[in-house]
């Protein structure tokens, strides 16, 4: 388990959260809860209830729609959200691909941990964006 301190550090260097200050990350590194998976265990199962907003600190996981691979996410991704802010089932399966450790917010934070942090909320949007793109690119 890594310190606040430790996690802070980590979150400054991925994407989602660029745009926060040090103060900023500390308090999101307190809200996260740390968890671990081992290679080839299921996060999320298509089609059942979602179980949080993961963020990846470390390892890879492998996105399967009916279970076709359909994209590899690394450090500093992020999965989850989706199925919870719209309140349904994950449409996909997410597996570790090797030991991964996530950051985790629960379903009942992650509306209020957004809204109180619109940087954060923004990134996302974008990367909804790019990941709608590119599943349009896939569909022609």
């Amino acid at each position: 388990m890594a310190t606040r301190e430790e996690l802070a550090d980590a979150l400054a260097g991925f994407a989602l959260f660029a745009d926060l200050n040090a103060p900023q990350l500390l308090s999101v590194a307190g809200s996260f809860e740390e968890v671990a998976f081992a290679e080839g265990e299921r996060i999320l199962r298509q089609g059942l209830t979602g179980s949080g907003f993961y963020v990846i600190l470390d390892g890879q996981a492998e996105v399967r729609i009916d279970g076709t691979a359909r994209s590899t996410l690394h450090r500093g991704d992020f999965f989850g959200e989706v199925s919870i802010l719209l309140g349904e089932p994950p449409t996909a399966d997410i597996v570790a691909l090797s030991p991964l450790n996530c950051l985790l917010l629960g379903p009942a934070a992650v509306s209020p941990f957004l809204l109180g942090h619109p940087p954060v909320m923004f990134r996302m949007l974008q990367a909804q964006a790019r990941r709608l793109r590119n599943a349009n690119r896939w569909r022609s």
